[in-house]
């Protein structure tokens, strides 16, 4: 895929934590990582949809506002929501393509896309 999947933007490659959330966010994050400051499970998410997320962006996700993700009347999807797959125990830094414009990670672009 060479284009982001909600604004068709061209897509960059980059180095990324294991949050298909917040992992974009270089170099903090990968800071993080190595800084041990996190830990990263993956759920699913919403109707088989699965993401992996840190600690603190799988307690976050319930911020995000109904009309991002495509709901109507105030429909939320919190960590109360989430089913846990499995604990990542040995987190490293993964290839993924990014969205300059989105902000986030082509993984979780396409789970968004998914959604809507």
């Amino acid at each position: 895929m060479e284009q982001c999947p909600i604004c068709f933007s061209e897509l960059e490659v980059r180095e990324c934590a294991p949050c298909d959330d917040c992992g974009w966010n270089v170099p903090t994050e990968i800071e993080h990582l190595n800084e041990g400051q996190h830990t990263y499970t993956t759920y699913e998410i919403y109707q088989g949809l699965r993401l992996t997320l840190c600690n603190f962006c799988a307690v976050d996700f319930g911020s995000y506002k109904s009309e991002y993700f495509g709901f109507k009347n105030d429909k939320r999807i919190d960590f109360g929501d989430f089913n846990f797959v499995g604990q990542i125990d040995h987190p490293e830094i993964v290839k993924d393509k990014y969205c300059p414009q989105c902000s986030a990670r082509l993984k979780f672009l396409k789970f968004v896309a998914e959604l809507r």
